[in-house]
């Protein structure tokens, strides 16, 4: 019989092998954003579109060309969500955030969806995680958000990342670089592709970020953003730079880092690797200190940054990064007949009240495809339960690493076993580890 449906192209299913690894991976990010005071917010994921329109801006590529947009049965325009800054605001306002204690740190792990052309760590379906940091205006929750990046690959083993920065500067000396731009790109304007012909008079910055072979080689040569910026816009780089150096996170300046949403100002940034064969961006953010205020709100400062998630894992296994192993069934139940069905199910109940890991045979299998079944499931131990045992009230706990076996008794003794066998290792190192600490003490 032919599948009715697959997949839809740029999509792709965690099956339960790897979603272990998804886990890992989100909790040691959001674990990593904690330390810094960072919380986690939950958003929707469809926003009214004008809250995209305003925010990312109707010059990028993500709002002309990449967003997922239709009209509900309202006839309201409504879009999912292309990344995460947005709807994070806009629940900052709408929830009355603002007008609590400041700075306001919150962190996710959401999905996101573009319509571009699927390729190696860029999905149309896509997953980030991201931070958001409103009302901090020092240079010093700069430095902060790129050591909640720089940290969270240390505690995931990523190693060989490039730290790149600039500064857009300000509204107010972005308009004399802009000036410069549309002179500049004015004077070669034919050989421009038809989208960055039209980006000229809007918003010429975008064209910076073309990924088109022949624009990206005439931005070469385009004027810096560096040699435009204000005093004040300057010496906020320059404080960035200082708490970097403080901190020991290296950098390279790269004045043509422009980030593809128009709510960025002041500081950008990203995290690259080439570990995927070509420069990759695993991770991109900045300031963006006007957008709470096109959103609706009071001027308040804000910075953050996005992290794909796909791209992030294939760095990971690129580099032999670790992941834990697949949690495993630390106890199988084998029942041979009615009575041992029930009693199995029994001590299944107890052993998961213990915090263990148990199953037991819910198919109708014979003993010997039990068997093979724990063998598969990768069971620590099993137990077989038939007549003589719910008889006698005792059963064999086999430890399926050497075969070894150890007598239990079916009323509290099977998770006493369990307990005392798989900890007993781990209490001797600490016993030992307590006492070698105690004997240093002493001396």
């Amino acid at each position: 019989m032919a599948l009715l449906t697959q997949a839809i192209k740029g999509t792709q299913d965690v099956l339960p092998a790897d979603s272990h690894r998804w886990q890992y991976v989100e909790k040691k990010l959001l674990d990593t954003a904690s330390l810094f005071g960072f919380k986690e917010m939950r958003t929707p994921v469809f926003e009214h579109t004008e809250l995209f329109n305003r925010s990312v801006g109707d010059t990028t590529d993500v709002v002309q060309k990449e967003m997922y947009t239709f009209n509900d049965n309202g006839g309201r325009s409504i879009s999912l969500r292309p990344e995460g800054t947005a709807g994070s605001v806009r629940a900052f306002l709408e929830h009355g955030l603002h007008n609590e204690a400041l700075p306001q740190k919150i962190s996710y792990v959401t999905s996101c969806y573009r319509y571009e052309k699927p390729q190696a760590g860029r999905l149309r379906e896509f997953h980030q995680f991201g931070i958001e940091c409103f009302g901090a205006p020092l240079a010093t929750a700069d430095a902060e958000v790129i050591s909640v990046a720089a940290l969270a690959f240390e505690n995931l083993g990523i190693k060989n990342l490039r730290l790149e920065i600039n500064s857009i500067g300000c509204p107010t000396c972005r308009a004399e670089y802009t000036k410069a731009l549309k002179e500049y790109f004015a004077s070669k304007q034919a050989d421009l592709c038809e989208t960055c012909r039209g980006r000229l008079d809007r918003n010429p910055m975008r064209i910076l970020d073309c990924k088109s072979p022949i624009c990206s080689a005439i931005a070469e040569e385009a004027p810096t953003v560096l040699d435009y910026i204000c005093d004040d816009c300057r010496h906020h780089f320059e404080q960035v730079k200082a708490h970097l150096d403080v901190l020991g996170i290296e950098y390279t300046v790269n004045p043509k880092i422009v980030r593809g949403l128009d709510y960025y100002t002041r500081t950008v940034f990203e995290f690259i690797s080439n570990d995927l064969g070509a420069q990759a961006t695993l991770c991109g953010g900045g300031r963006y200190d006007g957008l709470i205020e096109q959103v609706g709100g009071q001027p308040t400062c804000a910075l953050g940054f996005g992290m794909g998630l796909e791209r992030l894992m294939m760095v990971m296994e690129a580099q032999g990064c670790s992941f834990p192993l697949p949690p495993v069934c630390d106890v199988y139940i084998a029942p041979m007949g009615e009575e041992a069905v029930l009693t199995a199910s029994m001590l299944c109940r107890d052993l998961r009240a213990e915090g263990f890991s148990a199953q037991t045979d819910l198919a109708g299998r014979g003993l010997k495809a039990q068997m093979k079944f724990a063998n598969k499931i990768g069971a620590v131990y099993t137990l077989v339960l038939g007549d003589e045992e719910i008889a006698t009230g005792k059963a064999k706990l086999k430890r399926m690493a050497d075969g070894e076996q150890i007598e239990v008794t079916l009323q509290g003794g099977l998770v006493e076993a369990v307990y005392d066998d798989l900890f007993a290792d781990a209490f001797e190192d600490l016993n030992n580890a307590v006492e070698n600490f105690g004997n240093k003490g002493e001396q």
